[in-house]
Formats: structure tokens, C-alpha cells, sequence
């Protein structure tokens, strides 16, 4: 089996356990503080129904009394002060349920403004059914790897021809296994090598362990 049939098979395996991932319910705090997003939308439903129940499981029993008073306010406006009330609710609803995340609040944003993988997610989550989704995120996660890895592969067959060369090398290699590296991180679910508890997507520049066999990468 040839290194490029390898690589495929690979690819497809790592994209495609991330894309599942992705249509599990972890995904809305990727576009809760949007117009068109689950929260809002149970929002809606809860004034339309007049009933706060289905808004509720968004936030903490700490704080329903400030989405309770929120959603009065909102039963209770009358003509022009509807809206302004309506809004309100959302964005209590949204700050207070973010905050619950550990996740900043910088105000509603409009329907549409999502990611299209999450987008994809919710319509998975809708239709039944997660090949779209799947497709979508490997297609973008297999050329994202084989844009690195053929940059890589192309300044290796140079790198010891010079030590500008070399330099060039390291930095295509470094990009190439930290991208992989952080893709198999998600889809696993591990730490990345050498986490010290810190964001295990966060670049790692300091480790002489990722070096190619027969290569020095003390500058990795």
C-alpha cells in the first residue's frame, strides 16, 4: 500500500469521527448569541406559548430569576415596547446562558451568522441524518491536510542542501504535524504531547520529541 493510499485512509477516518463529533449537542455554544440559533429559537417558542419552560435547560438555577423577570417583561409589554422587550429577553437570556459556559458575550448576532459546519451540524441534528455533514467537513479536512503535507514533502527532498532550505523545511514541517496533531486531538478526544494544562489546540514550539527520524529539529 502506497504512502498516499495510506494518507487517505487516514484522512477519511480522522475527518469523519470529527464531523460526527460535531453533530453531537456540544455544538450550539458555537452560535448560541445568534437570531436564528437553538436559544433563541426555544425563546420564541416560549413566548409564543407563553410558557418558559422550553428556554429554561439553557440556563443554570442560579440564574432563572433573571430570565423569569426577562420573559414577564416581555408577557406584560404592550404595542412598541414589545419588541424592545423581546430583545431584552434574548439577550439576558443569551449573556446569562453563555456565562454559564465559562464563554464572553458581546451582543446578538443576525440570523445566518454561523459557521457552515455548524449550520450543517443543526441540520443533521433536524434531518436524521449526518452524511452531508460528514462530507463537508472531510472534504475541507483532507485538503487541508494534503495542502500542508505535499509543503512539507516538497521542502524535505531539500532540506539539507542548505541551512536557509533547512529553516524552510522545519517551518512546513512544523505546520504540517502540528495541523494533523490538533485534528486527531479533537477526534480523540486526548491531550496534545506535551500539555501542561493548557489549551490543547494551542501551538506547541517547544518539544524536541516531533522531530522527523535522522532530522535535529532543535528549532521545533
Amino acid at each position: 500500500m502506497n504512502t498516499k493510499h495510506i494518507l487517505s485512509i487516514k484522512t477519511a477516518g480522522i475527518a469523519a469521527t470529527i464531523a460526527l463529533s460535531l453533530a453531537l449537542p456540544q455544538f450550539v455554544s458555537a452560535h448560541c448569541d445568534t437570531l436564528d440559533g437553538p436559544v433563541v429559537q426555544d425563546a420564541r417558542k416560549a413566548i409564543e406559548a407563553k410558557d418558559i419552560t422550553p428556554v429554561l435547560k439553557w440556563v443554570r438555577p442560579t440564574d432563572e430569576h433573571a430570565v423569569k423577570s426577562a420573559f414577564n417583561a416581555v408577557l406584560a409589554a404592550k404595542g412598541k415596547n414589545a419588541e424592545a422587550a423581546e430583545t431584552r429577553f434574548f439577550t439576558t437570556l443569551v449573556k446569562v446562558h453563555r456565562a454559564g459556559e465559562g464563554a464572553p458575550f458581546t451582543g446578538l448576532k443576525p440570523a445566518g451568522a454561523v459557521e457552515p459546519a455548524v449550520a450543517e451540524a443543526d441540520k443533521a441534528l433536524v434531518g436524521g441524518s449526518a452524511d452531508a455533514l460528514v462530507k463537508l467537513v472531510s472534504d475541507d479536512v483532507a485538503a487541508g491536510i494534503r495542502k500542508r503535507y505535499e509543503h512539507a514533502a516538497e521542502t524535505y527532498r531539500h532540506k539539507d542542501e542548505s541551512v536557509a532550505q533547512g529553516r524552510e523545511f522545519v517551518k512546513a514541517y512544523v505546520e504540517f504535524t502540528h495541523y494533523v496533531e490538533r485534528l486527531h486531538t479533537d477526534a480523540t478526544g486526548a491531550g496534545a504531547h506535551g500539555e501542561h494544562g493548557g489549551d490543547p489546540h494551542a501551538e506547541q514550539h517547544g518539544g524536541a520529541g516531533h522531530s522527523p527520524a535522522g532530522h535535529d529539529a532543535a528549532e521545533h
